[in-house]
């Protein structure tokens, strides 16, 4: 923990995995979050979530992150899967245009259910199929430049940016959460009562998306 940071503060994120079926959600979960892979891998069934800490700035975040246990097979996921989500990653399946075409139903899931700043992720899985790919890299970078998303291509088999497409959504997330302290009306009267006035450079509302390539 940061040494500005009070005791007992501490940073807890929750963040959902969305997508059609068989896109590989689970496995991106358990490679994130246990470095495994089950090439079986079977419907995801009842309610699964899995708790990583990582370090940013300095300060320890967990990342509370939510599979969608097998729901979106009956489009069923409830309003409660969503609830409290600060971050989404977004999953298709490069080998599958209908997982890809499905996307935009997804994020209209989002804009309805969860506030318009969290930090979403669109995540093209298996990339480790380039073979037989239905969906090309720079659609995939097209639609997220349009929908204002970050973008990766994964591979939860090989591990390829799985990791990487983590931290970035972890890292927007903390960064969003700071803002909203520093716009408080609470910091502002504490700065004002000490006389230090808050210069709005657009910062704040200025949000920067990364298209990652490799």
């Amino acid at each position: 923990m940061g040494e500005d940071q009070e005791e007992g503060e501490e940073y807890l994120f929750k963040i959902v995995i969305i997508g059609d079926s068989a896109v590989g959600k689970s496995n991106i979960l358990s490679r994130f979050a246990r470095n495994e892979f089950d090439k079986n891998s079977k419907a995801t069934i009842g309610v699964e979530f899995q708790t990583q800490v990582l370090e940013i700035e300095g300060e320890e975040v967990k990342a509370q992150i939510w599979d969608t246990a097998g729901q979106e097979r009956f489009r069923a996921v409830t309003s409660a899967y969503y609830r409290g989500a600060a971050g989404a990653l977004i999953v298709y399946d490069i080998t599958r245009r209908t997982s890809f075409d499905s996307v935009r139903r997804w994020l209209e899931e989002l804009s309805t259910h969860c506030d318009t700043a969290m930090a979403r992720m669109l995540v093209g899985n298996k990339s480790d199929l380039d073979n037989i790919r239905e969906v090309s890299k720079e659609e995939g970078k097209s639609l997220a430049e349009e929908e204002s998303l970050f973008f990766m291509e994964t591979s939860a088999l090989d591990s390829t940016n799985v990791e990487a497409a983590f931290e970035v959504v972890v890292r927007e997330i903390y960064n969003n959460s700071r803002r909203k302290i520093l716009n408080s009306d609470s910091y502002k009267a504490e700065l004002s009562g000490n006389r230090v006035s808050l210069v709005n450079d657009g910062t704040a509302k200025g949000r920067s998306f990364a298209c990652c390539s490799t």
